[in-house]
This record gives structure tokens, sequence and C-alpha cells, in this order.
């Protein structure tokens, strides 16, 4: 695709042909209300049947057996799968089937089948799809789709992705379960985030020729996911497409453009969306303004941050946590440590309530810009400025002091943890481990240094194919999550600095 330039304005587009009709239908609002008091008092009842911790769940539900429902067992599912309690979860399915109201029900199992498969309980979601066929359930397309995201959930993509489209070619021969548009926006996202061109191409054509109408989360997906790969030239095919098929933008198209073209530094069509953005019926959104601040500070373009900043606020914008944690990481990025701290003080002397992760991003800026005293500094008085450190600090920090060689560093933030009672997990010790791993090169990207700041970074796959013996040892010590097989794995990894 040509660029942007060429292309129509985002503000030229018309408005969707079936949007009109929808405004103009008037509904009353005393349904509206009755339905929004059912709501909540269904979301009520479950806030109290969670809330005991003193007693199991179950004994709970039979306290209120004449009151719950299967809605109410729905919002539980929910509540629950958030907290990672799948096996609550099943506890619950089995309470309902012996209440006299239970009927066997496809959005039932589909929606504990979407439950499991997000929490990586594949065989659970099979198995729970196996005995929805013999209660006498017939499976619907809803049923195939949570089927599909369970798999899709799973570690090993390659059979992962497989196993999905096996599931569509089936579902396009069974009259109850033709792929809706919700099929393909699974599958499409899926293998975009594949990098399979060719697999999405492919299913782009199949949709071309169905009955089905693409919709603006089939684009906005396959696009997000290529823009976070770093695939400009196919999102902008996918762009190109969007427009074809008159599907006007949103706001969440914007701001996916803006932010991969920020993230590929190709600042000149970031800001061509940007305006376009503001000459359109979307309103700029905080998430606008963080993208474009965080990636002017990679490229160390502080002044052009600062204008993006400066914007913001005359526009009537409240900075957010984001915002703060953004222009911490843009002065690191751009050798201003003290404005970055300048900034974090004055958070701190607001007595606004400071979360963990501004104060990691400042422990982070500290780190990258080779300062671990400060960033023990700061780390130590943390808790006397009301903020807590939780695993995500911790972690951030002993990858740090790991890389940096910093042994009595790392040797006084064992303690901490030892005092503090933090188990780290295996994925804790694979990271210092791939920090060992990679101690002769300096920490020359400022990307692994931002990648920390929403999950700190996955790089210890590759240490791990070198350091085999290590990973062993992190896998023994945090399967069993035993404190003295962490001490044991702690001193393994200092022995490891020892003799760098």
């Amino acid at each position: 695709m040509s660029s942007l330039s060429s292309s129509p304005s985002f503000a030229s587009y018309g408005t969707h042909p079936g949007a009109a009709p929808l405004s103009r239908i008037s509904c009353g609002a005393r349904p509206k209300r009755k339905k929004s008091n059912h709501n909540s008092e269904a979301q009520e009842l479950v806030r109290l049947l969670t809330s005991n911790d003193k007693e199991p769940l179950l004994k709970t539900l039979n306290k209120y057996v004449k009151q719950v429902r299967t809605q109410h067992c729905f919002l539980l599912f929910e509540e629950l799968a958030k907290h990672d309690n799948w096996l609550q979860c099943l506890e619950v399915f089995r309470w309902m089937q012996k209440q006299r109201w239970y009927i066997a029900d496809n959005g039932i199992y589909s929606k504990l089948i979407s439950v499991m498969g997000k929490k990586g309980q594949t065989r659970m979601a099979m198995w729970l799809f196996s005995e929805m066929r013999n209660t006498g359930c017939r499976p619907d397309t809803s049923v195939y789709n949570a089927l599909i995201t369970a798999h899709l959930h799973s570690r090993d993509k390659t059979k992962a992705l497989a196993k999905a489209i096996g599931y569509f070619q089936k579902m396009k021969g069974m009259e109850r379960c033709k792929p809706n548009i919700v099929t393909y926006n699974i599958l499409l996202r899926a293998f975009a985030q594949a990098r399979n061109v060719e697999q999405v191409n492919s299913l782009f054509k199949d949709l071309d020729e169905s009955i089905v109408s693409p919709d603006i989360y089939t684009f906005n997906g396959v696009m997000d996911a290529y823009g976070k790969n770093g695939m400009i030239r196919e999102m902008e095919a996918v762009l190109a497409r969007m427009k074809s098929n008159q599907c006007k933008p949103d706001l969440i198209t914007f701001n996916l453009l803006i932010d991969s073209y920020g993230k590929k530094q190709e600042f000149g069509k970031m800001e061509q969306v940007f305006k376009s953005l503001l000459r359109s019926k979307e309103r700029a959104s905080l998430p606008t303004f963080n993208s474009m601040i965080l990636n002017y500070g990679k490229a160390r373009l502080k002044d052009k941050a600062e204008d993006v900043f400066k914007r913001m606020t005359d526009m009537g914008y409240t900075p957010s946590f984001v915002t703060h944690e953004s222009l911490i990481y843009m002065y690191g990025f751009c050798d201003c440590v003290s404005r970055a701290a300048q900034l974090f003080d004055e958070l701190v002397e607001s007595k606004a309530h400071i979360k963990v992760s501004t104060l990691n991003a400042m422990l982070d800026v500290y780190c990258i810009n080779g300062l671990p005293q400060e960033a023990d500094s700061l780390f130590e008085r943390a808790n006397s400025i009301k903020i807590y450190p939780d695993s995500s600090t911790f972690k951030l920090l002993y990858k740090a002091y790991t890389k940096a060689n910093q042994k009595e560093l790392l040797d006084k933030l064992l303690k901490h943890m030892d005092k503090d009672g933090i188990v780290p997990n295996k994925r804790f010790f694979l990271d210092a481990l791939g920090a060992v791993a990679s101690l002769p090169a300096n920490s020359e990207s400022a990307n692994a240094a931002t990648d920390s700041k929403t999950a700190n970074s996955e790089s210890a796959n590759a240490a791990t194919d070198s350091n085999t013996s290590n990973s062993k040892s992190a896998n023994a010590a945090t399967d069993s999550n035993n404190p003295q097989e962490f001490s044991k794995l702690a001193t393994h990894v200092k022995n490891i600095l020892a003799h760098q």
C-alpha cells in the first residue's frame, strides 16, 4: 500500500449504512431501569457469595439456594475466573446440576469452556465439550467458538492453530454450527499474531465468499496483531481492505495505528493518523497521547514528547498514572534521569495515590541508566512514602542487579524477599538466568526496558537454550514453591555471578 497521504482521509468516511435506523429507535426508559436493577441485584448477590472467605463456597451457595439461579452462576464463573479459581467454577457447576431448576444448556457449557480455556485448562475444556454432548446438548456456533478460543490459549501455538482451523472446517459442514463473524475474528487475529499472512488472506477470501460480513472488530483485531508484530505493510493492506468494505474506523483503529507507527518510529505516518483523528468525529483518548509520548521517548525525541504532553493538557485531558509512567520512561530514555526523578518526587509530594507500576517505572529508569545504587535507595524508602513493592518490583530489581553483576545489592534484595515472604515462580528465575546469560552484552536497547513495564521480558526462553542445567534447577525449585529450594537456587545464581 502506498503512504497514507495518498488514501482518503479517515474523516471522509461516511456513516455505516446500518447505523442510521438504529439511532432513530426509541426505547422506553422503564424496561431499561428494570433490567439495570435486576442486574445490580444479581451482582450484589454474587458479591455476597464470594465475600465470605471463612466457609466453603458451596456451603454459602446452600444458604442462598432459594435465590441463586443460572444468571448468578454465570456471574460467579466470571468472578472466580478473575482470581484463577477455575476449580471452584467446576464445583459451582456440579452444584448447579443438582438443583431442580437446572436445565442443561449450551450457554452454560460455552461459558465454562471459555473460562477453562483462558486459564490454560485445555483438557478440561475438551472434557466439558464431551460431557455436553453426552447430556444430549447439540453443539452450536458459540460452543465451537469457545472451544477454538480454549485451544488458542494453550502453549503449543502451532498445534493450537492446526486444531482451530480443523474445527473451523468442521463447522462449515454443520448447519447448526456455521462460522459467524466471531469465529472469523478469533481465527484472523490468531493467525495474524502468528505472522501467517497466507492463512489470514485465505480466511479473508473465505469471509468474502460467505454470507457473513466483516465488522470493525475484524479489521481492528488483525491490524492490531500485525502492528504489534511490526508488520506495517501487512497492517496497511488490512487498512486498505477495511476502507474498501466501507467500514468506518473507530478510536481503537486510530490508536492502534498511532501505536504501531510509533513503535516502528515511522513518525510521519503516526502524526498524520493523529491529525486524521482530530478531524474525525472520534475524540482522542489518554492512550493516544501516552503512546506518542513513550514512542517519541524511545527515539530520544524529548521535545516532541513534551509537545505532545503540553497539547494533551491544553486540550483539557488530566494525566493518568500511565501518562506519568510514560513521561518517566521518556525522560529515562533521553538521558534525563534527574527530570524523571523530579517528576516522581512531585507525584509523591502531591499526596496522590501512587501505583506500584509507577514505582517500578522509576526503578527501571535508574537500572537502564546504570544507576543501581539509586534504584536501591528508592526501593529502601518505598514503604516510607506508602508505596508497597510487590513481586513485579522484586523481579525487576533481581533481573537488573543480576545483569549489572551487583552481588551486594542482589544479596540485600534476597534478604528482603525472604523477609516479605516472596516465593518466586518459575518465570522469575528463568528471567534472572536469562540476565546471567546476557551478562557480556550491555543493555543497549531501550525496548527491553519498556517491555518490563507491562510484562517483564520473556527473553529467558533464549537463555534457557544455553543454560539447560540452570533452567532445570529453576524448574525443580519453583515447581515445589519450597522456600529452602528457593534459597538454594538463589545461592546458585549468585555463584554463577561470582564466576563471571
